[in-house]
């Protein structure tokens, strides 16, 4: 194979990055392509992003040696790493850590930039992360074997070092998740001995993003999850284990089988989604069923019901989301998807109206993803497969005939159109305009004329216009 080729293929700014690592050799010092650009590549995955290891050059000098043509920003001058303004890629200086407490930031840093390339692998997380690519002498450097695991699939650990990070936990969540792999049992025994309590929420949040964004086969992270019993730390999902459905709708098993099959119809449906979209419905599909285990019940004659789960799901799902993040405005956006995840094909049987399309629109905003979510949670249930082209065409088509699939329906009548119509702003406007768009969502009227003229035939109107006459 042709590693220069590939890295050529495959890494963006690859020209760039051996530019920079030339300069670093022409001032004394080597580097090296590390970390996910070069197991990517190996994957013949792009990477969008390069992080080069410097060795031989204090910090200080490795900023001159890029002078004046990179301009690189020390981000933190213990921690050794420099940023390049407008360009994707992050140098670092190997570093020596050693855990002083139990927080992620309790380490006691020392850069090193004379560490031995093994010492330096040795101080990462898994051995798939420490292969390095020497793009001058166009050679894969992998003291760790990274790329015979990778070949075979495996995630190991480097070192016992492994340990002093818990987050590699989650880290190894998305991995398993990304690449389709399976765990070391050494690696999961120490995972099942870290524990998630020091661990800041942002960081928790930033690993669950990758699992939902990127994942390809999101039901091995999840059950890593389970099998290294740190479902624990998200009793949400851990409920969902052995909570029974009834085997008419759901052959697939309980709602922990069904919510792992959901989720990756949902990797495979993900597809162009830019980032916030693959959130807000991959989350949504995620938590869709938390209410079940609430509302489940085994009724005497053995039939299965959960009524009312959907709405239970809802706080479930707001707590869950809110001990990993603060984005108020993603979990809004989740919440109404998980209420209405039953709706699309409900609708579609029953045929519903163009005004309880327009109802549900204004519940939760947008149509489009509620369908999304909709696919995914019929799609969870094999070896059954369910028609969803139908209803997805079908409520699609209703919503971009009545303008409202990727927005909620906007009202004709304004406040400032009352006052144009000789109205001086009143408590009363607020009444006028929720009748009028009242009117607007049952079909009564569909233009600003037909409103005004809706509104003017109306008694709250009538007193508003007579009180302002004096």
């Amino acid at each position: 194979m042709n590693y220069e080729d590939s890295f050529k293929k495959h890494c963006q700014d690859y020209e760039i990055g051996f530019e920079i690592v030339e300069k670093i050799y022409e001032a004394g010092g080597r580097a090296y392509f590390v970390g996910g650009c070069v197991r990517d590549t190996l994957l013949g995955i792009n990477s969008h992003e390069i992080d080069i290891e410097s060795y031989g050059l204090p910090i200080t000098d490795l900023q001159k040696a890029l002078k004046p043509k990179f301009e690189a920003h020390c981000v933190g001058k213990s921690f050794g790493v420099l940023k390049l303004k407008g360009v994707p890629i992050d140098i670092s200086i190997p570093r020596m850590e050693k855990k002083t407490g139990p927080l992620h930031k309790d380490f006691g840093i020392k850069i090193d930039p004379n560490l031995s390339i093994l010492s330096a692998c040795e101080r990462r997380d898994f051995t798939i992360n420490s292969i390095l690519w020497d793009p001058l002498v166009r050679k894969l450097i992998d003291p760790l074997n990274g790329m015979e695991d990778l070949k075979n699939r495996i995630l190991r650990h480097t070192t016992e070092k492994f340990s002093e990070d818990p987050l590699r936990v989650l880290r190894a969540m998305q991995l398993i998740a990304r690449f389709d792999l399976r765990v070391d049992p050494e690696t999961l025994e120490l995972c099942k001995e870290q524990s998630i309590e020091k661990i800041s929420p942002e960081r928790i949040f930033e690993e669950w993003k990758k699992l939902i964004c990127q994942g390809i086969v999101i039901s091995k992270g999840l059950e890593f999850l389970k099998v290294c019993n740190w479902i624990q730390y998200f009793p949400e999902l851990k409920n969902l284990h052995n909570c029974p459905q009834n085997p008419k709708w759901h052959p697939e098993g309980d709602v922990w089988q069904h919510t792992k099959h959901c989720m990756d119809a949902f990797a495979r449906q993900r597809g162009s989604l830019d980032k916030q979209e693959a959130l807000v419905i991959g989350f949504s599909v995620l938590c869709h069923d938390f209410g079940k285990p609430k509302k489940t019940i085994i009724q005497i004659d053995g039939k299965i019901t959960s009524k009312g789960h959907e709405k239970a799901s809802v706080p479930l799902t707001e707590s869950f989301l809110g001990r990993m993040t603060e984005e108020k405005k993603l979990i809004e956006s989740i919440l109404p998807l998980v209420e209405y995840h039953m709706i699309p094909p409900q609708f579609y049987r029953d045929q519903s109206s163009d005004v309880a399309i327009r109802r549900l629109s204004l519940k939760v905003s947008r149509i489009d993803r509620l369908i999304k979510v909709a696919q995914c949670d019929q799609l969870g249930r094999p070896p059954t497969k369910p028609d969803v082209e139908s209803f997805s065409t079908w409520l699609s088509s209703k919503a971009k005939k009545l303008k409202i699939q990727q927005q909620g329906l906007d009202p004709i009548l304004l406040g400032r159109h009352l006052i144009e119509m000789g109205l001086k702003p009143d408590k009363r406007f607020k009444k006028l305009l929720e009748s009028s768009y009242e009117a607007q969502i049952e079909g009564s009227i569909s233009t600003l004329e037909q409103a005004k003229d809706f509104i003017k035939n109306l008694d709250v109107y009538t007193q508003l216009k007579q009180s302002q006459s004096f």
